[in-house]
């Protein structure tokens, strides 16, 4: 998801990083063929292998040139294939001479490690005690594949959807599992009001160019589309954003090589036309808020995809938005999710951001991967004050769990060091002293239930403090142990619920 790119910032950034004052024949190189459209990555960041099996083959294709075994088209259906084209990602032609082309690459590789360090083990962690455990089985089929989660604390029921499409209800109270329908493809929204169900479904969860999801209202028997053809969306928001009675819906269409961030406006027919915020692949999260004090809700969004980045989007007026971009990644980070807080309690919203998507061209464990705290000026200016490495993180919720005055984090790992700390799949860091940065790490250690995917937090029980629950994918996207993934799917463990022993 994260190494589908436009590569050319690849060389731009290696130019950069060269500090000798004549350009040498490959820096001269990366001047005349390379533009820059993200943050070039740290060469240092990949190791060799990863550089000349996955990346550069990559880069080389959107060059123009094709790599045995490599080509983008290769096993696409012909329909797809078009689709690719069309995105104009791959020239038809070579855009740079062979010969610069290997010189390039020789360049690359000399200058990548043989491997990466991981430093996981500089953190001290603890089994987990702040919260009480409790798997929750919500059917007989093994394994689970629940790709959306809410927990609902006004009906006391914790809501779910699955890569095949099932929407359902667990009560907490009754213990009783409820089918609310199907939904034919992967979940990754659901809006339950009064007697009717918004869903947003993805389509074709696996990287492709066809738009195939939708979003959908489902009344009684009847069944209203209210936007096809969405890109791989992945998070759906609804909101009276320019509070005239009537609701909008927006969607991040997460995409692949392309991709957008979604606005659907009602007409005066009540239909719902479409207009395109930000046409960027890999838009993953958006969070309303108004972030100038202007009176008018702005989005932040994350954008996890080529040039990971979080942009502010301030409304303006007749729902037209002024894009700022105010945090940027390398495009090696794999950004996955972020929370919108005021962590140092001064009165503006900070930005806690998770990396760690695993699930492309590079899987190995990254040293950079983990969660990192943006502190806000005041003007919206962020800038990093503090990181917490953690192989493969892809979730964040930001809580005062422990009611203390201070923000606590709880973190989920899909893609966690698997040789050496497979039960980092999910850590709780309680916060010890905001100032200093101090937290206390623990770990859930049992590593046989299901691999976490996805979490949810709310007083479940009604005791007074917010407790925890988590949701397990065992569809194995990516590699992981041979034993885990057999355990996993032969778990009967959909769901597990974190009670906070606080109360």
């Amino acid at each position: 998801m994260n190494l589908k790119l436009c590569f050319y910032g690849f060389l731009l950034g290696v130019f950069f990083s060269c500090n000798t004052k004549k350009p040498s024949r490959e820096q001269a190189l990366f001047t005349s063929y390379c533009a820059s459209c993200h943050i070039a990555p740290d060469i240092a960041s990949l190791p060799k292998d990863i550089w000349k099996n996955e990346v550069l083959p990559e880069m080389g294709a959107r060059m123009g040139i094709k790599t045995a075994g490599k080509h983008p088209y290769y096993k696409l259906p012909f329909h797809e294939q078009i689709a690719v084209i069309k995105t104009g990602t791959y020239p038809s032609i070579p855009i740079i001479p062979l010969e610069d082309w290997k010189l390039l690459q020789e360049y690359i590789i000399n200058l990548a490690p043989d491997s990466l360090i991981n430093n996981n083990e500089i953190i001290e962690s603890k089994p987990l005690t702040t919260f009480n455990t409790t798997p929750i089985r919500l059917d007989s089929i093994k394994g689970s594949l629940i790709t959306y989660l809410n927990i609902d604390t006004k009906e006391g029921n914790i809501v779910t959807g699955t890569r095949n499409g099932e929407l359902n209800s667990y009560n907490l109270d009754k213990k009783s599992y409820t089918s609310l329908g199907n939904f034919n493809s992967a979940i990754i929204n659901v809006r339950l009001l009064h007697d009717s169900i918004y869903v947003t479904n993805m389509g074709k969860m696996d990287p492709n160019e066809i738009p195939r999801g939708e979003t959908v209202l489902r009344k009684g028997s009847e069944t209203a589309i209210l936007q096809d053809s969405l890109h791989r969306p992945v998070h759906t928001l609804y909101l009276d954003l320019d509070k005239n009675g009537s609701e909008e819906i927006v969607i991040c269409e997460f995409g692949d090589l392309r991709g957008q961030l979604t606005l659907l406006k009602k007409n005066e027919f009540g239909f719902y036309e479409k207009q395109v915020l930000l046409a960027l692949p890999g838009a993953l999260r958006v969070i309303p808020k108004d972030m100038n004090n202007d009176g008018k809700e702005d989005l932040v969004v994350l954008f996890a995809q080529g040039d990971e980045s979080v942009y502010i989007l301030y409304q303006q007026e007749n729902l037209k938005f002024e894009a700022e971009k105010v945090l940027r990644f390398s495009p090696v980070y794999g950004s996955s999710w972020f929370e919108l807080v005021d962590y140092n309690n001064d009165g503006y919203d900070d930005i806690i951001t998770v990396n760690g998507d695993n699930a492309d061209k590079s899987f190995v464990n990254k040293p950079y991967h983990g969660m990192r705290i943006h502190l806000n000026d005041g003007h919206n200016n962020f800038k990093e004050t503090y990181f917490h490495p953690l192989n493969g993180a892809t979730r964040i919720i930001a809580n005062d769990f422990d009611q203390d005055g201070d923000m606590d984090f709880a973190l989920l790992a899909t893609f966690p060091d698997f040789d050496n700390h497979p039960d980092y799949n999910f850590v709780y860091l309680e916060n010890k002293d905001s100032e200093s940065y101090n937290f206390s790490q623990e770990h859930f250690n049992n590593t046989q239930l299901g691999r976490w995917f996805l979490m949810d937090a709310g007083d479940i029980d009604g005791d007074g403090d917010d407790d925890i629950v988590l949701s397990a994918l065992s569809f194995s996207f990516t590699p992981v142990p041979k034993h885990l993934e057999e355990t996993w799917n032969e778990s009967y463990t959909d769901l597990l619920i974190l009670e906070n022993t606080l109360h």
